[in-house]
């Protein structure tokens, strides 16, 4: 008869938190699974950053302790990510241990003392669960017509070479795209612009982000930004390519009439770092309580978002789960010992996921003793 095996820990991702708990977990001797959806370490970073993107040890405000777990710290700062991965993949050799890859998450069961993770090939059984894969779930455009072919990410900048890109999005992950894909254009002589298009007036991007957009910029980037950019309608036109067009001005032209301005790009060529969602459904299907945000209840999270509880060690409503790192920000509400509850801000960054993880292991390390 054939028995499973029983983990003290199964983690779910293999990301900074999962790594860190994993690294943390085989200090305190105990044996863990790390199963992670990708083929490498790290896959989310792979996946959002573009080529050549630098990785920051970026410590959030307020904090002075170094990285938690130094190894995992992108050194020197401001490392390009495929040598911030290759760092880590040697770590996770070093160290030792094995990731399961290529194992999609599919759920959590609790049956007496043991939790089943399942993914698409196997299951697991573990005495307590750690929740560490990130919020990767990627927002719907909404536009009208056939969109899905929208790239996320950079994945090579030599693809755009000769043709007008549009990048869509207002944030960091975008401005990183923009300043990548200029670059790119301008060591190739290349005159096509990149097109940054934005439904909001506003850009929110952090300082490290800004600066090496301005550096790009300053020294001959052909940047063109979009204001107001809504994206509408995904089509096939008569050549049998996928375009999208993009709502770029409307003009009152009296009598009714609204003259409307628009710009049509394949969509080969247009990279849509538009966000992700938390995995709320997720954390819904596994049973783990959430508070939905409404005026006067959140002042970090969006309103409508549904922020999950947690204990001030990051268990869940589910005594055993852990969730940590980016499934977690922007923000949580925090369950404390008298019963009261406090909205929480989370920043998304390397060293809170690692710092989460360290929280989250030994907390399981002392209910492991008692």
């Amino acid at each position: 008869m054939n028995t499973m095996k029983i983990y003290d820990i199964g983690i779910v991702g293999a990301g900074p938190g999962g790594i860190a708990g994993a690294i943390r977990a085989k200090k305190h001797g105990l044996n863990f699974v790390v199963i992670e959806k990708g083929h490498r370490p790290f896959q989310g970073i792979i996946d959002s950053y573009p080529k050549g993107k630098k990785v920051y040890a970026t410590i959030p405000k307020g904090e002075t302790a170094p990285f938690p777990i130094e190894a995992l710290a992108p050194v020197p700062d401001k490392l390009p990510v495929e040598a911030y991965i290759d760092q880590i993949e040697a770590l996770v050799i070093k160290s030792g241990f094995a990731i399961c890859y290529g194992e999609d998450f599919q759920n959590i069961e609790k049956r007496g003392d043991f939790f089943t993770i399942t993914t698409q090939n196997r299951r697991f059984q573990t005495r307590f669960v750690i929740l560490a894969f990130g919020s990767n779930i990627p927002m719907d455009l909404g536009v009208y017509g056939e969109a899905k072919t929208i790239a996320r990410s950079l994945d090579n900048p030599e693809d755009h070479i000769g043709f007008p890109t549009l990048v869509l999005g207002g944030g960091n992950a975008a401005a990183d795209v923009v300043a990548t894909l200029s670059g790119a254009k301008r060591k190739a002589d290349d005159p096509t612009p990149v097109y940054w298009g934005n439904m909001k007036e506003q850009f929110k991007v952090n300082k490290d982000v800004a600066r090496d957009l301005g550096e790009e910029i300053l020294v001959g980037g052909h940047i063109r930004i979009l204001q107001g950019a809504i994206p509408r309608i995904g089509e096939v036109d008569e050549e049998g390519v996928d375009r999208l067009t993009l709502l770029t001005q409307e003009i009152d032209a009296g009598n009714g009439m609204i003259l409307k301005q628009a710009m049509s790009f394949p969509m080969k060529h247009v990279i849509a770092c538009i966000g992700t969602q938390g995995p709320a459904p997720i954390f819904s299907r596994l049973g783990l309580q959430q508070i939905t945000c409404t005026e006067g209840v959140c002042r970090i999270g969006k309103e409508g978002s549904r922020l999950i509880l947690l204990t001030g060690n990051f268990q869940t409503s589910v005594k055993g789960i852990y969730a940590i790192g980016g499934a977690v920000s922007p923000a949580y509400i925090e369950v404390q010992q008298e019963g009261a509850f406090k909205e929480r801000k989370h920043t998304n960054l390397i060293y809170t996921a690692i710092k989460d993880a360290i929280c989250a292991v030994d907390d399981i390390v002392s209910k492991s003793t008692q």
